[in-house]
């Protein structure tokens, strides 16, 4: 086998026009034949190109309203035949065939156009036929074809010509064919997600996950792990379309734990009044509202000074200067907000290492999505947890019922809940966190945990009793036993929200009764695995 292959003739066809004209005038430059169809073909003799059609090539008109133009042996033939094999020469021969040795295509915007909330028969228009049919016999093919779907593989391309007298190497032509495969198939991928979703189909018998390298990452969870983060091109305010200001690349937990934090933050809307939640290893240690961000992160961080240093900063609103400079007396790894002020951003400036993101919007913590973890030899897929509740689903189960005080605390501390990890435990008063247990294996010891932390802040404080005295607390799942509870009341806390469902429910109230508490059952809960 040559490794090199010289590119004489190259087929381009594409809807993405980004750089086309020059890309195309580059190849004629070399003494490359153009060939092209449509409105690709049109774009390059408006720039003053001789351009082949393909039609010419096969000797049919483009028919069906486009549907119809590069589906023709005279093409694929081009694209597929061995230049090795003497009976394929002979067939090409034979049948007026001539070779392509390069194909340029990027497909109709499906994924843009379902994006947009287009129609269904819209949406069907955009499935491309041609365009992948195209790519894969090129790809499939690479031993004598390159094949080219980014604008990104553009300049690579013409380098790589340049520096080898008009050829291509087999290694680039391998490399783009990858490249060719993975879009074809996140392609199909995007199509099947939008068919299954279309059709109410909410576990369809295949499942296709695809997604684009944003970037390589240094390492994963720790260093041993190769990484990478991919997104999915979906429009949405968070991490993955996010502008970094300032500070090095994130790392894989950077990433990870940013995006827990900006979607606890995200629960509380902008209308809700400031918000500020500060993630340590992908669980909250500290979420509070105030009067301002700033005022926000004051009692957020008061929650659990120690696990704060090192975290991910999430806001609901613009950072402002004041909070910033909040944020700057301790040590934090990233800041996540819709936006941040001049100010704020001189701030951080002084602060090389600390990350500054921005991602114009909060995320609607409503919105459905597929939440998707890998095991062995399979995927676990399910709906994203995007249950919520309001005072008026709350079901009052003790003899005494809660304040109006105690339930807006309690609301706050279940919208918590559902960002802690399972099994969770949460204490708040006032509107901010005073105490987290997470993940523990036992409710009680996370009522105890959290309990503890609290009793440790009030010492750091200065208090003179722990905050969680008077504090209401929050179960992510039913409580079993009486124990958790207990141990919640022990701490100080006054009122209690849970899921309720236990065979043990009646011995949970009675307990709850006889310690003063006031209990109200969601119905939900919030495992967070």
């Amino acid at each position: 086998m040559t490794d090199l292959q010289p590119v004489r003739r190259a087929l381009l066809s594409v809807s993405d026009k980004t750089g086309l004209v020059d890309f195309a005038t580059s190849l004629a430059a070399r003494g490359i034949d153009l060939v092209s169809t449509g409105g690709t073909a049109k774009t390059l003799r408006d720039a003053g190109l001789k351009v082949r059609d393909v039609a010419d090539l096969t000797g049919f008109p483009e028919m069906m309203d486009g549907r119809v133009k590069t589906l023709h042996p005279a093409v694929h033939g081009g694209l597929l035949a061995l230049r090795d094999d003497q009976a394929h020469l002979a067939s090409m021969e034979a049948h007026g065939i001539a070779p392509i040795d390069l194909l340029v295509v990027n497909l109709y915007p499906f994924e843009a156009t379902v994006a947009r909330g287009a129609d269904y028969a819209t949406a069907i228009e955009n499935i491309d036929i041609g365009g992948p049919a195209m790519i894969r016999a090129a790809a499939k093919n690479h031993r004598f074809v390159s094949v080219v779907v980014d604008v990104e593989d553009y300049a690579p391309l013409l380098a790589e010509l340049d520096a080898n007298d008009g050829q291509t190497t087999y290694a680039t032509r391998q490399r783009l064919a990858l490249t060719a495969y993975a879009r074809t198939g996140a392609y199909d991928a995007a199509v099947s997600a939008w068919m299954s979703g279309a059709l109410g189909e909410a576990a369809p018998r295949r499942r296709a996950f695809a997604g684009t390298l944003a970037q390589t990452l240094r390492y994963g969870e720790n260093p041993h792990q190769a990484a990478a983060f991919y997104k999915d091109g979906r429009d949405i305010p968070g991490v993955a379309t996010a502008v970094q200001h300032q500070g090095k690349e994130l790392s894989y937990n950077n990433i990870n734990d940013t995006d827990a934090a900006f979607r606890l933050v995200s629960e509380f809307a902008p209308g809700d009044g400031p918000a500020v939640a500060i993630i340590k290893h992908a669980n909250p240690c500290g979420v509070a509202r105030g009067n301002t961000l700033a005022e926000a992160f004051s009692k957020a961080f008061d929650c659990d000074r120690t696990s704060a240093f090192g975290g991910i900063v999430a806001l609901n609103g613009t950072l402002d200067g004041d909070t910033a400079r909040a944020i700057s007396e301790i040590f934090t790894e990233v800041v996540i907000a819709p936006d941040a002020t001049d100010e704020a951003r001189e701030v951080f400036a002084a602060k090389k290492n600390l990350r500054l993101l921005t991602t114009g919007g909060l995320p609607d913590p409503g919105a459905t999505q597929l939440a998707v973890r890998q095991v062995s030899g399979g995927w676990l897929v399910q709906d994203d947890d995007i249950g919520h509740i309001t005072a008026g689903d709350l079901k009052v189960v003790t003899q005494k019922a809660p304040t109006e005080d105690q339930v807006a605390d309690l609301l706050f501390a279940w919208r918590v809940a559902k960002h802690v990890k399972s099994n969770a435990i949460i204490y708040a008063r006032g509107g901010a966190t005073v105490g987290i247990g997470a993940g523990q294996m036992s409710r009680v010891d996370s009522s105890t945990i959290a309990a503890l932390k609290a009793r440790r802040m009030a010492e750091e404080l200065g208090l003179s009793e722990s905050p969680a005295v008077g504090s209401v607390v929050a179960s992510d799942a039913f409580f079993p036993f009486p124990d958790g509870l207990l141990a919640a009341a022990d701490a100080g806390a006054t009122a209690v929200i849970q899921p309720g469902g236990s065979m043990r429910d009646d011995a949970v109230i009675d307990a709850a009764d006889k310690a003063g508490l006031a209990m109200v059952f969601t119905g939900m809960r919030h495992f967070r695995h």
